[in-house]
């Protein structure tokens, strides 16, 4: 059996990833798929590597991944937050490096909610005078 060596929740407008920590190779998967298949840009499969390239431990762990909710931007950047949150875990003297470039800053962005008598969150019908 495969032991988690850590744990990290990251989060992202309404998109969750739990992040789980193994020894291995570098391999990371996403939902049963590899990080290169889930994610469809390039941009956002760097971005999730990245805590990883920063701490340089790129070829030590292997990396698995659950992640729902929001968009596939909302979810890279869930991923980043996850894995820069177990690598913390793992050794805490990565907190410099991660620190460093904002990758365990929870980015509490929300989409605003939609109020009554408006035709959005901020947007207003429009005004008719006759």
């Amino acid at each position: 059996m495969v032991r988690n060596i850590a744990i990290g929740t990251g989060r992202r407008k309404t998109a969750v990833a739990r992040v789980f920590v193994r020894e291995g190779t570098g391999k990371i998967v996403v939902n049963g798929k590899d990080v290169k298949e889930y994610f469809v840009t390039e941009e956002q499969t760097r971005m999730v590597r990245q805590p990883l390239l920063v701490t340089s431990n790129d070829n030590k762990f292997d990396i698995l991944i659950n992640v729902c909710g929001g968009g596939m931007n909302g979810q890279a950047a869930a991923c980043l937050h996850g894995v820069s949150r177990a690598l913390l875990q793992i050794d805490p003297d990565n907190r410099t490096a991660l620190k460093a470039n904002g990758y365990l800053t929870r980015d509490s962005r929300m989409v605003e909610r939609k109020k009554y008598g408006q035709r959005g969150a901020r947007r207003r019908f429009q005004f008719s005078k006759r």
